[in-house]
C-alpha cells in the first residue's frame, strides 16, 4: 500500500460522517458503502431537524444529505448549516445526494454552498471519489453577500480581490 493510500485509509477510518435521508433503505445503502471504503463512524438521521441536531452533537467531518425530504428539504438544510451566526459548524463539507440530475439542481446546489453532488443510484466509486475530494482537498470557505460556503470550483484556482463579483456571477450559469 502506498503512503498516499495508507494516509487516505487512515483519513477515512477517522472520519465522522452524518447521513441525512428520509428513506431508511437509502441510509442503509450509503452506510454500507461508507463502511466498505473504510469509514468507521457513520451516524444517521431520518430528517432535516434530526440531522441538524446530529451535526451539533457529533461535529462530523462530512455530511451526506438527501435533496428531497418532507419538511426541511436538502436546500433548506444547507441554508441553516451555512449560517455562521447561528450554526456551530457552518464549514462542514456537504455532499448532496439526489435522484434529480438536472443542470438546474446542480447549479442550485453550487449556489447554496454544497461541496459535492452525487446522483442516485450512487456507486461506491463515486461516493469514494467525493469523500476523497472533501477530506483531502478541502476548498476554502468564503462569505459573499448571502452566499456562505466553499469557494466555487472555477474560482478555487484563481482566488482574487473580486471574489465577491465572481461569486455573484454564478447566476450567469443559469
Amino acid at each position: 500500500m502506498s503512503t498516499d493510500s495508507k494516509q487516505l485509509a487512515e483519513r477515512f477510518a477517522a472520519a465522522k460522517v452524518v447521513v441525512v435521508d428520509d428513506e431508511y433503505y437509502m441510509r442503509k445503502v450509503v452506510r454500507t458503502m461508507l463502511l466498505s471504503i473504510g469509514v468507521r463512524h457513520v451516524h444517521e438521521a431520518p430528517d432535516g431537524p434530526a440531522g441538524l441536531d446530529l451535526i451539533r452533537r457529533v461535529a462530523p467531518d462530512v455530511v451526506i444529505l438527501d435533496w428531497q425530504m418532507p419538511g426541511l428539504d436538502g436546500p433548506g438544510f444547507v441554508h441553516m448549516v451555512r449560517s455562521p451566526a447561528t450554526f456551530p459548524y457552518p464549514n462542514v463539507p456537504i455532499i448532496m445526494l439526489t435522484g434529480h440530475g438536472e443542470r438546474s439542481r446542480v447549479i442550485e446546489a453550487v449556489k447554496i454552498g454544497v461541496n459535492e453532488f452525487l446522483l442516485k443510484p450512487v456507486s461506491v466509486k463515486a461516493l469514494q471519489d467525493r469523500m476523497t475530494s472533501v477530506l483531502t482537498k478541502p476548498r476554502d470557505v468564503v462569505k459573499s453577500g448571502d452566499y456562505y460556503g466553499p469557494v466555487p470550483r472555477k474560482l478555487a484556482t484563481a482566488i482574487h480581490a473580486d471574489n465577491d463579483q465572481a461569486i455573484a456571477n454564478l447566476s450567469v450559469l443559469n
